[in-house]
C-alpha cells in the first residue's frame, strides 16, 4: 500500500509524523505522494485558526484529486475537534493526539500484519531523504502544564509527559544507525523534561547524557525552549560541546511587561534580554530565534512601541511573527479591548520587517566565517550548524558534512567549499 504523510506545524508535529511513518514502513508501507496514495494521514496543528483552515483545505484537496484515498486525521485539531474534521469528504477515521503512538493499531494493522499489497519490505525504516528530510526531528517530551492564556495546547497535547533517558539513547543510536546525522530534540515544553519520570531528571542532566553517550558524526540542535527553561549551564554545554548546533530558539511573545503578565509568561522583559545578550557574549556566532505575538486583547500603541522598539536593538537573528486570533477554550478569547484585525495585520507587517532587517544583519556578521555544514536536498545546499542555508558548489549528496566559508554577498546565500 502507498501512503503519504502531510504534517502540519511544529517540529513536534514533525517528529510525531516520523513515528507515524516509521510505523507504517514496517508494515510494508511505500511513500507516494497524495494523488497516488492509498492512505494519506494528515497531521494538524491547531496554534491559530489559520491552521485549522488550512488542514480543512488540505483534506478536501485530496478528497477531490484522489477519491479513492484513505484520509486519516490526526492532531491538535483532530484532537480538539474529531467530529468536525470526521465529517469532512474522505476522512475515514480521526485518531487523536494520545493515541498517535499506537498509530498502526488504530488504522487496523498489527505486528504480524502487513499492506495487503506487500510493496514494501517488512521492517523498513526512515532513513536521510525519507519524505525530504535530511535531519532527524526526536520528541522527548509532550504535553504542557502552562496556562498561557493565549494557548490551547495543554488541552490537546494533556500534561507534561517525558520518555525516560534510557528510551532517548536507545533512540539516538537507532536513528544514527540508519544514517542520521543530525537530529533536532524537542518537545511541546522541552524545558520540562524529566519533571514527571518516577526517577526524575531534566533537560541539562539528558543533554548531558547525550554528549557522553553519542558516537560517530552526529550532531544535536536544541529545539525551541522557553526563556525560563535555557538556563546558564545549557548555555554553557552549547557553546562547549561540538555535539551541540550553535542554535536557540527562546519565544518572547512580548517585549512589555504588561502583556506578559495578561499573557501569563512568568518571566519579565529584563529577564529575557539578559539573557540572550548573555548567548550573544558566549557565543557570538550562535542563530537566536524567538516568537511574537502581536494584537494580543488590550495591547496599546504604548505596548506595541516597547515590542517594536526591543526587537529592533536586540541580537535576535529571526523572529516569527504571529497576528493573535481567538483559540475558542482558552482564557484570552474571553478577554476585553481586543484589537481590531487591521491594525494587527499592519503591526504584524511592521515587525516581520524588523525581522528581516536582523536575519540580514546576522547574515552579514557571518560573512567570511567557516563553518561545518550539513548538506541537504540534492547536495548542492547545505545548513551550517548556526542555521544559515547557503548554496554550495556541486559534487556532494545529501547528508554530508562539509566545512563552509560563507558568502554573503549574494541571495540566496552561497558558500564555499574548504578543507580542513
Amino acid at each position: 500500500m502507498k501512503y503519504c504523510m502531510v504534517t502540519f506545524g511544529c517540529r513536534v508535529n514533525q517528529a510525531d509524523s516520523s513515528e507515524i511513518e516509521a510505523q507504517l514502513l514496517a508494515h510494508g508501507g511505500v511513500s507516494a505522494d497524495a494523488e497516488h496514495a492509498d492512505l494519506v494521514v494528515v497531521n494538524t496543528c491547531s496554534v491559530t485558526s489559520a491552521s485549522d483552515q488550512g488542514a480543512r483545505q488540505i483534506i478536501r484537496k485530496i478528497a477531490r484529486e484522489n477519491p479513492a484515498a484513505r484520509i486519516v486525521v490526526t492532531g491538535c485539531y483532530a484532537t480538539r475537534q474529531p467530529s468536525e474534521l470526521a465529517s469532512l469528504p474522505g476522512v475515514v477515521q480521526v485518531v487523536p493526539n494520545d493515541r498517535k503512538d499506537f498509530f498502526a493499531s488504530e488504522v487496523g494493522l498489527t505486528t504480524a500484519e502487513r499492506f495487503s499489497d506487500g510493496d514494501g519490505a517488512c521492517g523498513a525504516e526512515i532513513v536521510p531523504g525519507t519524505a525530504g528530510r535530511t535531519a532527524y526531528t526526536l520528541r522527548v517530551q509532550t504535553g504542557c502544564d502552562e496556562t498561557c492564556a493565549y494557548c490551547i495546547i495543554p488541552s490537546t497535547r494533556g500534561r507534561g509527559r517525558s520518555r525516560p533517558v534510557a528510551f532517548v539513547l536507545a533512540e539516538i543510536r537507532r536513528v544514527c544507525a540508519a544514517g542520521f546525522r543530525e537530529i533536532a530534540l524537542t518537545g511541546v515544553h522541552l524545558g520540562s523534561y524529566g519533571r514527571d519520570l518516577r526517577e526524575p531528571a531534566s533537560l541539562v542532566q539528558l543533554l548531558h547524557a547525550i554528549d557522553a553517550d553519542a558516537q560517530g558524526e552526529v550532531r544535536f540542535r536544541v529545539s525551541s525552549l522557553e526563556p525560563m527553561d535555557c538556563s546558564e549551564e545549557i548555555v554553557e554545554l552549547v557553546a562547549a560541546s561540538p555535539r551541540f548546533a550553535p542554535h536557540f530558539h527562546l519565544p518572547l511573545q512580548h517585549a512589555s511587561d504588561r502583556m506578559l503578565v495578561g499573557m501569563r509568561r512568568p518571566y519579565t522583559v529584563v529577564y529575557y534580554r539578559r539573557l540572550v545578550d548573555g548567548i550573544r557574549a558566549r557565543i557570538p556566532h550562535a542563530s537566536i530565534g524567538s516568537d511574537v505575538i502581536v494584537g494580543f486583547p488590550g495591547e496599546t500603541d504604548a505596548d506595541f512601541a516597547e515590542l517594536e522598539h526591543y526587537l529592533a536593538e536586540s541580537p535576535l537573528t529571526h523572529v516569527h511573527v504571529f497576528p493573535y486570533s481567538d483559540r475558542p477554550g482558552t482564557d484570552a478569547t474571553a478577554m476585553k479591548d481586543k484589537v481590531h484585525g487591521s491594525l494587527v495585520r499592519e503591526r504584524a507587517t511592521r515587525l516581520r520587517e524588523i525581522s528581516r532587517g536582523l536575519t540580514a544583519s546576522f547574515q552579514q556578521s557571518q560573512h567570511g566565517t567557516v563553518r561545518p555544514a550539513l548538506t541537504i536536498d540534492d547536495g548542492a545546499t547545505a545548513v551550517t550548524d548556526n542555521y544559515l542555508k547557503v548554496r554550495i558548489p556541486p559534487g556532494h549528496e545529501r547528508n554530508e558534512w562539509v566545512s563552509v566559508r560563507v558568502r554573503t554577498q549574494e541571495e540566496p546565500l552561497t558558500a564555499e567549499l574548504v578543507e580542513l
